[in-house]
């Protein structure tokens, strides 16, 4: 190992990629602990030797290679659960054979305290279940030297190992300081690195939170509320039965003629701008959008539930996406017209497949909805006769129809103009007399099978 990678190795504490982050912090508290180990030790003995007492520095010599080896093995080999057993056996062992190699407690000045480290650092490495066993040994260590320096405190001390009361004194104080200050440093660096990891924990919450935010969003435009909750909870099919729903389709007339001449680009460009309008009328509105099929628009009400008039509502969009085109060019710049239906009962609504799922319509309802759009006129909004009962009231409607339906026969329609209290005129609406029927560009609702469970 280079020296260079030996120090990013040391930098980084031995940390892998794949530690999660616990790891990380046990590691790095770890290598920083046994920095503060050796540079203490190696302190406290040059002090004692400038401090008079001489004796054999074998000992803590030994004991510093053996951490440094072990830290170097660690680094090599990424062993941890072998580097923290034995990096806090030489914390825990090493100054009491240290102290027993000067004397006692008083001619060490203590030094034995050094082996609090080892379960202060089990807590911090370990764990504190773990660490219990390693305070249970610093218990019996240190009782069994008060045991052996009680019962030896008669004996003859060697004069080379006899220390004057100044220089115990001021080592006890050096030793209370550095365990001190050690046993600080480590606990503030474990507690400043969980507020970083306590930080980017948030950081990464937050993030999550926003892509689950952007995900039930996109789930939203897919899916209703409820629908999107229950396919969320619930790996089962989900089909639902409706006694009333008005459903409503919006077919853009000429569509096909005018698409055989402009680019991909283009229709994809004008569908957008039309479409994406009526998205933000119908969410005005409070109704749910179905899909689109081609150049047509499925909307519904009284899918979710709601508690007001969903089939006046679903009449003021046919109104106002009617009028939008007929108003607004920047959005309708091709001067595009539309038919639009709208059909009341019920219906049959449930979420088909399980890839590229669609929440879908089936019924006679939107049966009607569908033949009688593809049969309307230009700019003209026809409903059934239960949407007729119930807007006639507060709409104004032109004379019923009777229209030829493909797979329902005969049927009566009626033409809603606008509200009551507006002008038939100021929408812009007249009446077209004998006006042919039917979809000019083949391009209606009646053409196909699979299209909201139309009829043939």
């Amino acid at each position: 190992m280079s020296l260079q990678s030996f120090i990013s190795s040391l930098r980084s504490g031995g940390i892998r990629p794949t530690d999660d982050a616990e790891m990380r912090l046990k590691k790095s508290l770890l290598v920083f602990a046994t920095g503060l180990f050796c540079t203490g030790s190696m302190l406290w003995l040059f002090l004692y030797g400038q401090m008079g007492p001489q004796f054999s520095a074998t000992a803590p010599f030994v004991f510093q290679l053996l951490l440094v080896a072990n830290l170097i093995y660690f680094l090599q080999s990424g062993n941890f659960d072998w580097f923290r057993i034995t990096q806090l056996s030489l914390f825990l062992f090493a100054p009491f054979v240290v102290q027993w190699s000067i004397g006692n407690f008083i001619t060490a000045s203590g030094t034995s305290l050094w082996g609090l480290l080892a379960p202060i650092g089990a807590v911090l490495f370990c764990g504190p279940r773990e660490s219990i066993a390693w305070f249970i040994a610093y218990i019996f260590l240190t009782a069994l030297s008060g045991f052996f320096d009680y019962y030896l405190a008669g004996a003859p001390v060697s004069n080379t190992h006899k220390v004057s009361t100044e220089t115990s004194v001021v080592f006890f104080a050096l030793n209370f300081a550095a365990i001190s200050s050690i046993v600080y440093l480590l606990l503030r660096y474990a507690i400043v690195e969980k507020g970083k990891l306590q930080a980017t924990l948030q950081e990464t919450h937050r993030l999550l939170q926003e892509e689950q935010d952007r995900s039930e969003r996109l789930l939203l435009n897919i899916l209703p509320g409820p629908i999107a909750e229950r396919l969320k909870h619930d790996n089962q099919a989900i089909a639902d039965g409706f006694s009333d729903v008005t459903v409503m389709f919006v077919d853009i007339v000429n569509f096909t003629r005018l698409a055989e001449g402009m680019t991909p680009q283009q229709v994809f460009a004008m569908l957008n701008r039309i479409f994406s309008s009526f998205d933000e009328l119908a969410e005005q509105y409070g109704m749910e959008k179905i899909k689109t099929i081609g150049d047509a628009y499925m909307v519904a009400g009284g899918l979710n539930n709601e508690t007001g008039n969903y089939t006046r509502s679903i009449a003021e969009l046919a109104i106002a996406m009617r009028d939008l085109l007929h108003r607004d060019f920047t959005v309708n710049d091709l001067h595009l017209d539309v038919r639009i239906g709208i059909g009341t009962g019920p219906v049959v609504a449930g979420v088909v497949g399980k890839k590229k799922f669609i929440y879908d319509l089936w019924g006679d309802t939107v049966n009607i909805a569908s033949r009688i759009t593809s049969e309307g006129v230009p700019g003209m909004i026809q409903c059934d006769g239960t949407t007729f009962r119930r807007l006639r009231d507060e709409f104004e409607f032109q004379e019923p129809q009777t229209l030829y339906l493909k797979g329902k026969g005969n049927m009566t329609v009626y033409r809603l103009v606008g509200r009551k209290h507006v002008a038939p005129g100021a929408h812009g609406i007249g009446v077209f007399p004998g006006a042919g029927l039917g979809d000019d560009d083949g391009a209606g609702f009646g053409g196909g099978v699979g299209h909201g469970g139309l009829l043939v």
